[in-house]
């Protein structure tokens, strides 16, 4: 089992015995996400800790879209509880790049972009290419994205 899978597990019986409702069942819905996804195929395999990390980034992206969604339809309550999900889940990624950090990768991939020949719009998905791999996982895909396409109309 990988060390993030028992790290979850172990907090799951810590929550569960503190009788933390909240915590016990955002990582119960987590872990059950987890497993969905190692039995999806033809064959039953273990996922390892990036893998994890990515059910888990996935999971916290549905708690803020609720989160919004209830917002938007007048539901505080339910809204509070799926940002409260969020917070516990962002407990198990890493750190977010903040706004200058991701400014700062951006603008030096385009300008490796505009170094490979590379300009304006169309260089979007050069661009994207060189940013993912160096933010993967602190930053989300919509927020690259707004950078790169601020960087380059710039």
């Amino acid at each position: 089992m990988t060390t993030l899978k028992t790290k979850l597990q172990d907090d799951l019986n810590a929550a569960i015995k503190a009788r933390d409702e909240l915590r016990s069942a955002t990582l119960r819905m987590t872990l059950a996400a987890i497993t969905k996804e190692e039995v999806a195929g033809k064959e039953k395999r273990e996922l390892s800790d990036d893998e994890v990390q990515k059910v888990i980034t996935r999971e916290a992206k549905k708690r803020r879209e609720a989160a919004e969604a209830f917002a938007q339809g007048g539901r505080a309550e339910s809204a509070e509880r799926e940002k409260a999900e969020g917070e516990v889940l962002a407990a198990y990624l890493p750190k977010q790049l903040s706004d200058d950090e991701l400014g700062q990768i951006v603008a030096q991939a385009v300008e490796e972009a505009k170094a490979a020949g590379a300009e304006g719009p169309r260089a979007m998905g050069q661009v994207m290419k060189i940013v993912n791999p160096k933010v993967a996982g602190q930053a989300e895909g919509g927020r690259v994205a707004a950078a790169v396409k601020q960087a380059l109309a710039g």
